[in-house]
């Protein structure tokens, strides 16, 4: 019987937006149940445009952002629990899939890993022009669901079903490597500089079965070391079957390892796992004995018990120091926030060090590089940067950017959770046809001799290392600055558009956007959609088009209906200044005045028109324009642009007229005549009548 606890369960019933799902360490499984009224078939979906399609994206750590590169998103089928199958890690690649009717997942902790994960649901990728405020073009989706988290009640068991034992490795105190003759040259002249440990539980035994290990590294670290002591295989069944046997291991960063899907494998009988730059964090390792000769698991289980020591390593540079000679230098980077900050977490990054001064600008290379001359193999010197994005501004966007009046000497390394180094990174700048733009998340700005920016975006919180490799020394004519700040918007919109900041629906996160102006697109406002005399051209015509008001206003006077050429021309003008606001030529009032007043006059110039042709007394058309002016106001007021309005305003006309109508008919047919005979026949009958009953009482 397996032990589960609900962690918790969300409902979420609006429009498209971002939803975080917090996952604790022992969570065992994550459903997912999302409804929707989006209809449409597979095939419609691949041949469907980009921006047209809703979907659905999934992120580890920080929200998704489809629209950077349009390279997150392949058609093949929709998601489902195989699609999250082998996934190695989500925080700088993201998932993008076709929504659909109904979406049921349950994602077990075997296929994603505990944090922070990000749904987001678009509604189209691509730049897409908005022409101007009033207008909202494609289509509208609502959607509904439902996320549950279940954990395992107990937190020595994890697995899907919570029932695989993990074995927490905790330090044996005053352990020393050296007692165990492990050949470790390295560490032999450091020993100050790492912690040594082994297993607190000592020798352990087990039959074959696989045995899951879990090991927290403590902030950030040169190199882990694992190794086994003591080991010995013997057999609790007689065999005469020739054996190779070993004692595989799969080690994974912050998830269960499988045996398809692993960070590390190896054979810890032959060589310990040495892990270089380990990112911090929690570190699951599965230990497997294994016959290699016949590759039987089975006989192995049934006939082999396995008895090892386990000991390993941390080893850590001093402070200020960094590589694994700890030769290179290493500063923690402070936060220093802007003098009148007008949005939140918007700060620059300035190092701990009193070799620099505070600069707007940033901070001189040179005084605080490492020694080139230290450098520990062909791989050049590296200085390296640490720096902490603040959890709640998950979502915000690293921006680095060097200059120099020379030749630029330095290639850039980042990576989050561990030191960079040449094989293992997530965003890079080598030169001008090397680095990681094309990537989801980096966006190049500028790269030339004396230049580079680019922004990470929408970047994981929590600590991020940067290291600059310099290939040669440093030419002393030049001076290099580099300048890191975390922005919410990147390249500040591109200086055509405004950055808006919202929290996510779980309110764990401020995330930004920015909201671009008619003319231009793109997550960052980039994209030009319309050139500048396109737009004066556009501009022209839509405030022009409204001298269409004219000809029903010359109308209207030749046929002495002033009422109605007053909601005419005042109708025409007032379409007109409130066009030239909503193009951004001049605004005479506020928009939101001038949009009622464009809407409600052109609303009561159709209506008025209908009561107008109806051949009824002017009481009659007076009361029938004050109950439709009153709902076109409301009409006007509450949703002026939605397209229902042209049906609700028609069939108002329509009904005005109808009612004109009804009153015209009833005005004329309110009396009733009747033939002289018939009065006559009436009358008579009425006093034969009478006399008859007189009769009858006497």
């Amino acid at each position: 019987m397996y032990s589960f606890l609900v962690v918790y369960s969300i409902a979420f019933p609006r429009c498209y937006d971002k939803d975080a799902v917090e996952l604790p360490p022992w969570f065992s499984s994550m459903s997912l149940a999302l409804e929707s009224d989006v209809n449409l078939g597979l095939d419609e979906v691949k041949n469907a445009s980009g921006s047209s399609m809703p979907i659905i994206c999934v992120r580890e750590g920080s929200p998704p952002l489809p629209d950077v590169h349009n390279t997150s998103i392949t058609v093949t089928d929709y998601i489902s629990n195989d699609s999250f199958i082998g996934t190695q890690s989500l925080q700088n690649v993201e998932k993008c899939y076709p929504v659909q009717k109904s979406i049921w997942l349950q994602l077990t902790n075997e296929q994603i890993s505990p944090g922070t994960w990000y749904f987001g649901l678009f509604n189209g990728i691509g730049p897409v022009r908005t022409q101007s405020k009033m207008i909202n073009r494609g289509s509208v989706y609502s959607f509904s669901g439902n996320i549950s988290v279940e954990g395992c009640s107990t937190l020595t068991m994890l697995g899907q079903f919570c029932n695989q034992t993990v074995n927490m490795l905790s330090c044996n105190d005053g352990y020393n490597l050296t007692g165990i003759r492990l050949q470790n040259e390295l560490y032999k002249g450091m020993e100050n500089n790492a912690i040594a440990c082994r297993d607190a539980n000592g020798i352990v035994c087990h039959e074959g079965e696989p045995k899951i290990y879990v090991l927290d590294v403590m902030g950030i670290g040169e190199e882990l070391f694992i190794a086994v002591a003591n080991l010995t295989f013997s057999q609790t069944q007689p065999s005469n079957i020739t054996r190779n046997l070993s004692l595989l291991y799969y080690a994974r960063y912050g998830m269960m390892p499988l045996k398809a899907v692993y960070d590390f494998s190896g054979d810890l009988s032959k060589a310990p796992l040495v892990i270089k730059f380990p990112k911090a964090g929690r570190w699951y390792i599965t230990i497997q004995p294994s016959d290699v000769l016949n590759r039987s698991e089975a006989g192995v289980r049934d006939s082999l018990k396995t008895c090892y020591l386990l000991i390993w390593q941390v080893f850590q540079c001093p402070l200020g120091k960094a590589g694994l000679n700890c030769t290179f230098e290493r500063y923690n980077l402070q936060t220093v926030l802007r003098a009148n900050p007008t949005i939140p977490f918007e700060s620059k990054f300035m190092p701990i060090s009193g070799k620099v001064s505070n600069d707007p600008n940033g901070f001189s290379l040179e005084p605080i590089l490492s020694n080139f001359s230290t450098g520990e193999n062909r791989d050049g010197s590296w200085t390296f940067f640490v720096l902490d994005v603040p959890y709640g501004a998950t979502g915000g966007n690293v921006h680095i950017r060097l200059s120099s009046r020379s030749k630029i000497n330095y290639e850039i390394y980042a990576r989050y959770g561990g030191l960079p180094s040449l094989s293992s990174w997530d965003y890079f700048y080598a030169n001008s046809t090397s680095s990681s733009n094309g990537s989801m998340f980096f966006k190049m700005y500028d790269y030339s001799d004396q230049m580079i920016s680019f922004y990470m975006l929408y970047v994981r919180g929590g600590t991020w290392s940067f290291g600059l490799r310099q290939l040669h020394s440093a030419d002393s004519t030049g001076q290099t600055d580099i300048f890191v700040s975390l922005e919410r918007c990147p390249h500040k919109c591109s200086s055509h558009g405004s950055c808006q900041s919202m929290l996510d629906t779980g309110g764990l996160s401020l995330y930004s956007y920015c909201e671009c102006d008619r003319n231009h697109g793109g997550f960052d406002c980039s994209v030009e959609l319309v050139s500048h005399r396109g737009h004066i051209k556009q501009s022209i015509f839509l405030i022009a088009s409204n001298a269409a008001a004219v000809f029903p206003a010359y109308w209207a006077l030749r046929n002495k209906a002033f009422a109605e050429w007053v909601l005419y021309t005042s109708s025409g003008i007032s379409s007109a200044l409130y066009h030239a606001c909503d193009v951004g030529t001049w605004c005479v009032l506020s928009f939101r005045v001038l949009q009622f007043l464009d809407f409600w006059l052109s609303f009561m110039a159709v209506v008025s028109t209908f009561v107008y042709l109806a051949t009824i007394s002017d009481a009659a058309k007076r009361t029938i324009h004050t109950i439709l002016a009153i709902i076109t106001a409301l009409l006007a007021e509450m949703g002026p642009t939605r397209s229902k309005n042209i049906g609700y305003v028609i069939g108002l006309g329509t009904l005005g007229l109808l009612a004109g109508w009804l009153v015209e008919f009833c005005a004329r047919n309110r009396t009733f005549s009747f033939p002289g005979q018939f009065h006559m026949n009436l009358l008579e009958r009425y006093v034969k009548k009478s006399v008859f009953s007189m009769k009858i009482n006497f």
